[in-house]
């Protein structure tokens, strides 16, 4: 790769990751072009050299957001000893994650505005709640409908927690309603046998 490819990668990842970060921060018209090219140092004039329209954008933006999330719910069950349902729904309904939402799961951040936005843009994120659905599958460790309800259940009460919770961030019930969450989706995990939680 030579030197000017390897710079135009370098910035093509800077503008991503700081994209990023925004949208999940402020939404997917959050974005100003402007502001973000000049917040990675870059011209705005040079953004047309990375992306076709800022429709492009937003929508590489929204892979590199869920990839990130990805890498960091990883990364939280490898230092805990590996992914079982405990070990996701804990992860995923805690205080820390919901306080954090510019580096967490940009699912329930941006849910909302996904579910109103073009097809290519609700594709990727599609995509990313089949994954979801497959992990918490997997993890259980059975196949059929039963697994499959599961998943769906535990995922959409896990993303639907933690959006009321973000709601509710500065009152008590912010963390009761994480907890209770919690609780439901272990005790419907153990109805599919004893230790599957």
């Amino acid at each position: 790769m030579g030197h000017s490819k390897a710079e135009k990668a370098l910035s093509r990842k800077r503008i991503l990751a700081a994209a990023a970060t925004r949208i999940r921060e402020a939404g997917l018209d959050g974005i100003s072009v402007g502001e973000l090219m000049k917040s990675v140092n870059l011209t705005h004039g040079g953004f047309y050299g990375h992306f076709e329209s800022r429709a492009h954008l937003i929508a590489a933006a929204l892979e590199q957001a869920l990839a990130d999330g990805d890498k960091a719910v990883v990364a939280h069950l490898d230092e805990q000893g590996g992914a079982t349902i405990k070990s996701i729904v804990n992860s995923y309904l805690s205080s820390a994650h919901r306080d954090h939402p510019s580096s967490g799961c940009a699912i329930p951040t941006l849910a909302g505005e996904v579910g109103r936005a073009d097809p290519e843009v609700r594709a990727i994120m599609a995509r990313q709640l089949a994954k979801g659905f497959a992990i918490l599958s997997e993890t259980l460790g059975e196949a059929g409908e039963e697994t499959e309800q599961f998943a769906v259940s535990a995922w959409s009460m896990m993303v639907g927690a933690m959006m009321i919770s973000r709601i509710l961030v500065d009152d008590p019930m912010a963390d009761r309603v994480l907890a209770l969450a919690r609780k439901s989706i272990l005790e419907l995990a153990e109805r599919h046998g004893p230790g599957k939680g």
